[in-house]
Formats: C-alpha cells, structure tokens, sequence
C-alpha cells in the first residue's frame, strides 16, 4: 500500500516537472531537463521497490528460527557431535573437508574402506598442498596410499602395498595393570566432566575418515577395527565399571549417539 502511494505520488510530481519545463523552458537545456527529471523519477520507484523488500528479507531471517539439521534416514543427529567453526583452527577444519574428500574418492572404488593418515602434520598438506602417505584397512591387496594434493584442489591417489624384508617378530603386549577400587560414579556426571570432550573429538576426526562406529572398553581404551586388529584412538580416564554401563549407554543415546553394552565393551555407532 506505501509503495502504490509513493508510486502514484511520484507519477504527479514527474507529470508537473515535466509541465512546468515544457512550458518555462526553450532551446537547448529542455532535453537535458526532461532527461534529468526522468532519471531522478526512475531512481526514486526503484528506490520505493528495493528497500522495503530488502528489509523484509533481513526482518524474516532474524525472526526465522535455526533448525537443527536431522539424517535423512533418521539416524542419530551427528551434527550434535560437530564442533562448531570458531572453537577450532582453521587448519583442523580444513583438514577435516578434505578428510571427507579422501574418503569419498577411495569409497567409490573400495566401499568399506577406512584409513589413517601418516603423516606427522597433515594440516600442513591440506592447507599447501603435496603428497601424504596414509594406511588403509578393509582392502585386501592393498595396506597404504599415497595421497596428492595440487594447487587446484584435485585428489588424485596411488595404492600401494607394503611388504618388509624380513619380520622383525612381534613384541608382546604390556601386562595390564589391575586397577583399584573405585568409588561410586555417575556417568552422567563423568560424561559431562571427562567423557565429553574427549568423545566428541573423537567422534568428528574418525567419521570425517569413514569410520562409523567404535568400542569402549572397561579399561577406558576407545578402540577401532583397522583391518582385522583392533587399535585403541584414546583412553577414558575414570571409565564406568560394568556395573554402570547401562546407565552410560543411557548417557550417551541421550546425546545423540547409537550404545549398545556387549560382553567385551560398548559399542557406540553414530
């Protein structure tokens, strides 16, 4: 309604102008005139249109509320478990994308496949660019690759497969250490105070190199399958005895994760 005033207003005042020039004015300063007062008509409509829309686009976006983006097949929320942007380097999130980029480009030959970078610094060759040598697991003829990235952004990959000279032999395992007696715990409480932080970084670094799931044992190892070993990624402190894990499963479901409490530890899948 403002606009079709302004506009019907606006229409008047050019039809006068125009008028008053016509009839005041002769020779050649009348086209210049005329020209002048159609282009300052002109400016004034688009300025009557644009505005008002443009602050009801910003005044629908503010009032708009955020939404939490869900998993089209409705699995647990992993959005909840992303660190958001200003709480991380720059460095990390880079390496992150392209962590996904790797695993999608290896995904499409080889779909189970899951991997470990080598590298001492790999923010370093996602942020410059180079080739990095990562270890892969799920793929039979294969147990390494070399991964290049060029000034363009593109992937490109080398399988390789690693075989030594001579076996050096195995050394076996450190005895594990009996642990004390604990006190009485509440998971939500130790969730929130040491299990959080830990899990959470977790959580991104191996779902952005396709892992989808791993286990907590009772010695507070969070533990991954690479090939057919199983290698712990972090350790718990203060992990929950058996006797809570049905309480913690509960913890964790509630804060997006899938649980599940086995015999050898809990499995949590996201």
């Amino acid at each position: 309604m403002k606009s079709d005033k302004a506009h019907r207003g606006g229409t008047g005042i050019l039809i006068g102008a125009v008028i008053a020039i016509l009839a005041l004015v002769r020779g050649a300063w009348q086209p210049w005139l005329l020209l002048g007062v159609f282009l300052l008509w002109g400016l004034s409509l688009l300025a009557a249109h644009a505005l008002p829309r443009t602050h009801q686009a910003k005044s629908r976006r503010k009032r708009r509320p955020r939404r939490k983006r869900r998993p089209a097949d409705g699995g647990p929320d992993i959005s909840a478990w992303m660190q958001e942007p200003d709480s991380v380097s720059a460095e990390s999130l880079l390496l992150r994308h392209v962590n996904h980029r790797i695993s999608a480009y290896l995904r499409s030959a080889y779909p189970g496949i899951t991997w470990e970078w080598e590298e001492k610094r790999p923010e370093k060759l996602a942020l410059s660019g180079g080739t990095g040598r990562i270890r892969v697991f799920g793929v039979s003829d294969f147990d390494h690759a070399d991964i290049t990235l060029d000034r363009q952004a593109n992937i490109t990959c080398s399988m390789l497969k690693i075989v030594p000279l001579a076996d050096n032999g195995n050394s076996a395992p450190p005895e594990g250490q009996t642990s004390a007696d604990r006190q009485p715990i509440d998971p939500q409480v130790w969730y929130e105070v040491q299990g959080r932080t830990v899990l959470e970084a977790l959580v991104t670094d191996l779902n952005s190199r396709g892992y989808s799931y791993l286990t907590l044992h009772e010695n507070g190892d969070a533990c991954v399958e690479e090939g057919q070993q199983e290698v712990t990624k972090e350790h718990l402190l203060g992990f929950p005895e058996k006797t809570y894990w049905n309480r913690l499963v509960e913890v964790l479901e509630s804060n997006g994760l899938t649980a599940e409490a086995t015999p050898g530890g809990i499995r949590v899948s996201w």
